[in-house]
């Protein structure tokens, strides 16, 4: 779009008129049942209720003065998420974010001020020495981010290889500790991913927290997609350990369905969060009698929307039961889908399925990285030249993959089947040349 800045009024309908139907038009519609995409749901109907009734009350998070029935419903959502990882209620705390982003950079500030005591109010160089963290290769680039707004450096991070499960290595990340500590390096966290974005593996919560223990370590748990297990009893043990952290991410807006954005940020030590982000502002005083933190003086944020309202109302008009629901029926799609790959004559699965995300791949058969990385490329752009449905291909360890994700609540087994045949039709071309059928492997 191109258009100069407009001088003078327009008639209201016409421009939303247009607008509507250019977006609809013209638009990459993400909520589609047909999206295999990224982690982008079909919000929830009651949550975009929720996000119109935010925008026209706008109210005012950073204290709970300016807004406490808001504060309100945000400190109890923040406790029944707290309460279904496993924590007790005044043994925890935590607050909403703009996502995952914000979320995993609260959470390595929380880890620096908890084992360097002065870093806040005196910054890195206080620590005497590089402080170090560790994250699988496979980790979310947020983190990198973080490391560089926090000060100490992208080269802090540490990015541990993966095993054959595409799991942080253990006796990698024991390894480079030891190699850390006697280099003068001093490690202080270990991000451990509870659903990583290229294949949805889920790091061994349970190990990574005990060297976290014997080594004296933060534990972090970046679950902004895996997390929100913690909300079905049948699939709760995908996430088992992530109690054991010292901090949690999970993004509603990823697989409980809300529209963007809404991150949690959650710890087990709640009088971190003050040490990090308070700061005193005499034109913000505190309520009279009221109860709860204010917002401000827990998070990165100053003024910020109400992100929890979206959550609070699905969870209050649908229940808890509904994700139970929702979660276990992409878990079998995921499966069904697995199921198909195993019968298949041109695919196979790349990497173990966890949650509802595959990561497979053509069979090889005698083709190197290069040339398999080669035919993705032309199997995506074929499967999704024609805007009816979305898959993409990324690397998992270093290596090209093919990558679908059932994300939207609307997804069917019919929109599976109608993908595979596309699939299959798209490599019987490729391989074989147009008209063929699938009669012979690569």
């Amino acid at each position: 779009m191109n258009n100069p800045l407009p001088e003078n009024p327009s008639d209201p309908c016409e421009v939303l008129d247009r607008i509507f139907r250019e977006m609809v038009d013209k638009g990459f519609h993400v909520p589609s049942a047909n999206y295999f995409g990224l982690m982008n749901p079909t919000p929830t109907y009651i949550g975009v209720m929720a996000e119109a009734l935010v925008a026209a009350l706008n109210p005012q998070l950073a204290t709970v003065k300016r807004s406490q029935i808001a504060s309100k419903i945000e400190h109890e959502t923040v406790r029944w998420i707290g309460e279904r990882v496993g924590w007790l209620k005044s043994d925890f705390s935590g607050t909403f974010t703009s996502g995952g982003n914000e979320a995993n950079f609260t959470g390595l500030a929380l880890a620096l001020a908890a084992k360097f005591p002065s870093f806040i109010d005196d910054g890195a160089v206080s620590t005497g020495a590089q402080p170090v963290f560790y994250a699988s290769g496979e980790a979310h680039h947020s983190i990198d981010k973080s490391a560089g707004l926090l000060g100490i450096g992208r080269k802090a991070l540490r990015r541990i290889p993966v095993n054959e499960h595409i799991q942080l290595d253990l006796d990698r990340l024991k390894q480079a500790i030891t190699n850390d500590r006697r280099l003068g390096s001093l490690p202080f966290c270990v991000v451990a991913t509870a659903g990583t974005t290229n294949s949805g593996a889920i790091d061994d919560l349970v190990a990574i927290a005990e060297i976290c223990r014997q080594q004296n370590l933060w534990l972090h748990v970046d679950g902004a997609y895996g997390g929100a297990a913690v909300f079905s009893d049948q699939h709760r043990h995908l996430v088992h350990g992530i109690e054991l952290a010292d901090s949690i991410t999970i993004d509603p807006h990823k697989w409980l369905a809300v529209p963007l954005a809404a991150g949690v940020i959650l710890t087990r030590y709640p009088e971190m969060l003050e040490r990090v982000f308070a700061v005193a502002a005499p034109y913000m005083p505190k309520a009279a009698e009221a109860r709860g933190i204010d917002n401000s003086r827990i998070s990165t944020q100053w003024t910020r929307r109400m992100n929890s309202l979206k959550l609070w109302l699905t969870l209050e008009v649908h229940g808890r039961q509904a994700y139970e629901e929702h979660i276990d029926h992409q878990m079998k799609l995921a499966q069904s889908f697995v199921t198909w790959l195993k019968s298949s004559v041109y695919f196979e699965l790349a990497t173990p399925q966890l949650l509802p995300i595959i990561a497979f791949r053509l069979k090889p058969n005698g083709m190197n990285h290069e040339q398999l990385a080669s035919k993705h490329a032309q199997i995506v752009d074929q499967v999704t030249r024609d805007g009816t449905r979305w898959i993409s291909e990324t690397r998992v360890a270093g290596k090209s993959v093919l990558r679908m994700m059932v994300i939207s609540y609307l997804t069917e087994e019919g929109h599976l089947t109608a993908l595979q045949q596309s699939l299959e039709s798209v490599a019987t071309a490729l391989i074989h040349g147009p008209g063929q059928g699938a009669t012979a492997p690569l």
